[in-house]
């Protein structure tokens, strides 16, 4: 069964922390749509590995439209935080039960949300005592599956863990 997961994206996106899971997802027959400020934007990853064009607006889009939520790491996810149209979008995924996969600075979104608390997650080290604060139960290791809803994972290194979590939970 396909599923149609969102992926939100900005500028300075760890390039490898997208480009990866998105190959699997679509590999394995789902669709992923990106979301920014506006369609038909060209976002670059922060190595400048990638470039992504933006398939629809943050304005456009309803959460209740997709089965999963995908953030990549990088400089993404603390310029989207700035935006409460993102953070009231990942919260949404959250309150809900909705799968969320969120790999390195991804769980900054969370954070914002307010959405860790009482949650086991994982992040890139340097966000690790912020996830802390959050409430989150913070666990130091390449893939963490909470609930069968949240999976975090730390770093590039830790991809192909996250990909086959991340499978698990759309199938």
């Amino acid at each position: 069964m396909s599923k149609t997961i969102a992926c939100v994206i900005t500028d300075k996106f760890e390039d490898v922390e997208y480009t990866d899971p998105a190959k699997a997802f679509k590999e394995a027959g789902h669709k992923v749509v990106t979301i920014e400020k506006e369609k038909g934007n060209k976002v670059t990853g922060k190595n400048g590995e990638a470039t992504v064009t933006i398939d629809e607006s943050i304005d456009d889009v309803n959460p209740d439209n997709f089965d999963a939520l995908f953030i990549p790491g990088g400089f993404s996810p603390d310029q989207l935080r700035a935006d409460e149209r993102f953070v009231a979008f990942a919260k949404h995924f959250m309150d809900v039960k909705k799968p969320v996969f969120a790999i390195c600075h991804g769980p900054q979104l969370l954070i914002t949300a307010k959405t860790l608390e009482g949650r086991k997650a994982t992040g890139f080290k340097s966000i690790q005592v912020d996830m802390d604060y959050a409430g989150a139960n913070v666990q130091d290791e390449e893939v963490v599956v909470c609930d069968n809803q949240l999976v975090t994972s730390r770093q590039p290194d830790d991809i192909p863990a996250f990909n086959r979590e991340a499978l698990n939970l759309l199938k």
